[in-house]
């Protein structure tokens, strides 16, 4: 299965009451370029280096740049500290605005200091 088909069935389909599949790419590169979660970190400070930042740091620097509030999951390294991981923003039913998130997903619990891995 290719990394778009993979894409689609795991995350798309239940958009396709709105969106068909290319709507789905569509709306979600643009709504990448409107966030630029990359951009709104390395502005506060916060670069993929390795570095250790607090989760309310990664947290206010994504508010301040998009309005609304992430929740961030972290993973594990082999050395036992949080990572980033994933950024979750919320969407309304049209995919093409940001929301404030009705409920958060469980698990990725991160410490209060997170590494930011070089990629």
């Amino acid at each position: 299965m290719s990394f778009w088909s993979h894409e689609w069935e795991k995350h798309g389909t239940c958009s396709e009451s709105v969106l068909d599949q290319h709507d789905y790419f569509d709306t979600t590169l643009n709504l990448k370029q409107q966030t630029s979660l990359l951009q709104a970190l390395e502005s506060a400070g916060i670069n993929p280096n390795g570095g250790f930042y607090s989760l309310s740091s990664i947290k206010d620097a994504i508010n301040k740049a998009v309005g609304y509030t992430p929740w961030i999951e972290c993973n594990t390294d082999e050395s036992g500290n949080s990572q980033l991981y994933l950024v979750y923003l919320c969407v309304d039913t049209s995919g093409s605005n940001l929301i404030d998130c009705p409920v958060f997903p469980s698990g990725g619990k991160c410490g209060s200091q997170i590494e930011f891995p070089s990629f």
